[in-house]
């Protein structure tokens, strides 16, 4: 199964190292392979210096593909983890 979806990044500094993390974190729960686009780049979502690449400002939206057996929840997981600003209090 493949699934895409493009989510905004509302946290306050976009994708800065804490962020990374976490996302890297949470994809590599996930067997399907996962990634992230952004401008024209495409990276590993398990990977934080990939993510880091991205120079992803407040605002940007992301293209998040995964493909796999568990892509839908891996996919569902990434959203619901991007809408609550990366679990950071004060993003």
């Amino acid at each position: 199964m493949r699934v895409e979806k493009e989510i905004a990044l509302i946290n306050k500094y976009g994708m800065h190292v804490r962020p990374a993390g976490a996302l890297a974190r949470l994809c590599q729960k996930y067997m399907s392979e996962i990634t992230v686009e952004h401008s024209g780049i495409t990276v590993s979502g398990k990977s934080v210096l990939g993510l880091m690449t991205l120079e992803a400002p407040c605002g940007t939206v992301l293209k998040i593909t995964a493909e796999g057996d568990d892509a839908e929840r891996a996919v569902a997981d990434i959203e619901s983890l991007i809408n609550n600003r990366f679990g950071i209090a004060g993003e």
